[in-house]
């Protein structure tokens, strides 16, 4: 629905913090690398090797797809030294799945800082934190304030949400950053951590995409978009752009004892260094496939993968043949599992009939 023309209040909007977290007090999600408010009151101190590690895994990605890789990376790491040690081909497969790879590229290049330039001791700082690789402004901010109660704003795209309600913006929310950020900038308490992981619960329990349960939210009072009749008019939809489409070919060449010929990508573009099966480039338009060797080619379908900027098809085409590219590696039906496949050529080994 088109959003109702804000009403004009001459007085200035104000988040209340001190209900905030109270309602925090009471309703605050059991996540694996959270303390809770209980706990942080009775002294306990977040790990900031888990807040990051979290931190960055939930950049693009949901708290239910987070959990899994979580506990996986803490049990075989379970500190940032040990993450530093690994092997990056280690943690890449162990990341495959979770999407945009680059986090976690720049996950284990975080990690040999802290290691060797910090002595397996994250900054305690925003501004130092900054400064390690893979940390921007946002993820710098949520570890500093919730490992050290430093008074930051942490404004994710949860918290953007609220805001925008809360003040009932009339624009879309990119084009109000600098508002929403001094907004809850200027509501930060002493107890900084707990009221941004308050914020970014409403955000998603009780302030959601689809649902604004106005009736149990402690910013009910002041909230100009529960006033307006109309919460969820905002945040004002930002006008959508026509997602480019993009075409390929993938090649699974299988060989007699059901091993399937993998290679590494490099070291830059999309999926850097993960593992693929041959495959042509990927081009604005369908063209003949190029195939790798000779051997009698079938088309396996399609497989449809959509990454941030752009769609992409590939056609899928399988042989069975003993012929090894220069690079790469024949890696057996059984530890396919274990390679750094990206989900898009896990679709594509699925549409060969490799994978379940």
């Amino acid at each position: 629905m088109p959003a109702p023309a804000p009403r004009q209040h001459p007085d200035p909007l104000s988040l209340d913090a001190a209900a905030v977290l109270a309602w925090y007090d009471r309703h605050a999600r059991a996540l694996p690398w959270r303390v809770s408010p209980a706990d942080r009151a009775r002294g306990v101190r977040p790990n900031p090797y888990h807040v990051w590690l979290s931190e960055i895994m939930l950049q693009q990605t949901t708290i239910a797809a987070v959990r899994a890789y979580f506990g996986k990376f803490v049990s075989a790491w379970p500190t940032v030294d040990d993450l530093a040690a690994a092997p990056l081909d280690d943690v890449l497969a162990a990341w495959a799945g979770l999407g945009y790879y680059a986090r976690a590229r720049n996950l284990h290049a975080c990690a040999q800082e802290v290691a060797i330039r910090h002595g397996g001791v994250f900054p305690d700082t925003a501004a130092a934190l900054r400064e390690l690789p893979g940390i921007g402004a946002y993820t710098s901010a949520a570890i500093a304030a919730i490992c050290f109660d430093e008074r930051a704003a942490v404004v994710d795209g949860n918290v953007e949400r609220v805001a925008a309600r809360f003040t009932a913006l009339p624009v879309p929310v990119r084009e109000a950053k600098p508002e929403i950020h001094a907004l809850v900038q200027e509501a930060v308490p002493e107890r900084a951590g707990d009221f941004a992981q308050a914020m970014m619960d409403i955000g998603a329990t009780v302030c959601a995409p689809r649902r604004a349960n106005c009736l149990v939210c402690p910013l009910t009072g002041d909230c100009r978009g529960h006033r307006s009749g109309a919460p969820l008019a905002y945040p004002v939809p930002a006008e959508k752009k026509a997602r480019p489409e993009r075409y390929g070919h993938a090649f699974v060449m299988r060989r007699g004892d059901g091993a399937v010929f993998v290679r590494q990508r490099g070291p830059k573009g999309m999926l850097a260094k993960m593992t693929e099966v041959p495959g042509s480039d990927w081009l604005d338009a369908k063209a003949a496939p190029s195939f790798p060797v000779a051997a009698a080619w079938r088309p396996a379908g399609e497989v449809v993968h959509v990454f941030t900027h752009f769609r992409l098809t590939l056609s899928v085409w399988s042989a069975e043949t003993g012929e090894a590219l220069d690079e790469g590696w024949w890696s057996a039906r059984e530890a396919l599992s274990g390679e750094a496949l990206p989900s898009l050529f896990r679709k594509v080994l699925k549409q060969a009939g490799l994978v379940a």
